[in-house]
């Protein structure tokens, strides 16, 4: 006799240990805010208007976001690199800046050199050294993030780099997620997607992914859009113990 689903059939012991999922051989990384500090710029934005730094540096990436969620969502794609322009111009107009043609070429060529989290290396090392196939995922153009990676000193660490520029549209479509086990040619239940963006992981977790939420910051809530993490930490270090 067998044990049909849901049911325990006298004199045979179920073991729940059995049903646990395939390990994971893969992870995809968010780029923006989960390897690299987006205000890490704030410090430029600051000599250019001194006071006012971080206020601009705050509305800019929010107006980023924004941007993308919108084109997204009207079905007007346009490139991450124009998306990041189009929100540094408004957040200057909006703050009352001036922002001049040369400041405005100077601060977005910084985000071809953002620096990377004190975490990255060392979290992402450990991962290479257990065997983990390392991918970006992200809402990213293709040269932006190639040269962030290459300014970071990380190329040799990851298999891919995967763009949203592969479907035109901006995270957190599904159609982005799936982008990131057909690049790496596995099966998506052993791919794992890791991002400190909690939207980020909402999005893949409704794709399917086993997902993995850095919580930079300990007092933030995760999203309450019914998708919550698989996992939860503090650093990416601590990811190669959850493998």
């Amino acid at each position: 006799m067998l044990a049909r689903a849901g049911h325990v059939v006298p004199g045979w012991f179920y073991d729940l240990s059995m049903q646990t999922s395939p390990p994971l051989t893969a992870l995809g990384f968010d780029a923006y805010g989960t390897l690299f500090d987006v205000f890490s710029i704030a410090a430029l934005c600051e000599e250019y208007f001194p006071g006012r730094g971080a206020a601009l540096a705050q509305l800019w990436r929010a107006k980023q976001l924004h941007y993308s969620l919108l084109r997204s969502l009207m079905e007007r794609h346009r490139d991450f690199w124009r998306v990041t322009e189009d929100g540094l111009v408004y957040a200057a107009r909006s703050l009352g800046l001036d922002l001049t043609p040369g400041c405005r070429s100077r601060l977005l060529d910084a985000y071809r050199t953002l620096e990377a989290f004190p975490d990255v290396r060392p979290g992402l090392e450990a991962l290479k050294a257990q065997g983990v196939r390392l991918a970006i995922l992200s809402n990213g153009e293709p040269a932006m993030l190639q040269s962030a990676v290459v300014s970071a000193g990380l190329a040799p660490l990851f298999d891919a780099i995967v763009s949203v520029e592969d479907v035109g549209v901006f995270k957190p479509s599904p159609r982005v997620y799936a982008l990131l086990p057909k690049q790496l040619a596995t099966d998506p239940s052993r791919v794992g997607f890791v991002s400190s963006n909690s939207w980020d992981i909402a999005g893949a977790g409704s794709a399917g992914l086993t997902t993995f939420w850095i919580q930079r910051g300990a007092a933030e809530p995760p999203e309450e859009i019914g998708f919550p993490a698989t996992h939860i930490v503090h650093a990416i270090p601590d990811l190669p113990a959850l493998l």
